[in-house]
């Protein structure tokens, strides 16, 4: 059974720092291209940030020099380093696996089947 359980996340001033991390158990983060997605309220959800097999990354432009996707091999794991955190950034994040492996990340969230539970940015002013 694959479970992305997600952890960080938070309340921050605009102009800080926070960090998410998605631990991913039943299947191999190495493999698969793993992806940061966000929604808030009142929008559909967008995607954020994603990293392949081969440590391609991609990001949205709107978080393009402030937000770095990572991927630990050894902790089976993927973060995101959000800096500059503006109010616009506040949503729910949620990270993504895709279904099959070695794939480059997409922006569509039709690819990924397995999702964390979602965790709170909140970013003010």
């Amino acid at each position: 059974q694959v479970q992305l359980v997600q952890s960080g996340g938070g309340s921050v001033q605009a102009g800080d720092s926070l960090s998410l991390s998605c631990a991913v158990s039943g299947r191999n983060v190495s493999y698969y291209a793993m992806a940061w997605f966000r929604q808030s309220p009142g929008k559909e959800r967008e995607f954020v940030a994603g990293i392949g097999r081969s440590d391609s990354v991609t990001y949205a432009d709107s978080v393009k020099g402030r937000f770095t996707i990572s991927r630990d091999n050894a902790k089976n794991a993927v973060s995101l380093h959000m800096s500059r955190l503006k109010p616009e950034d506040t949503a729910v994040y949620y990270c993504a696996q895709d279904y099959f492996p070695g794939r480059n990340p997409v922006a569509s969230e039709e690819v990924y089947n397995f999702w964390g539970q979602g965790t709170q940015v909140s970013v003010s002013s």
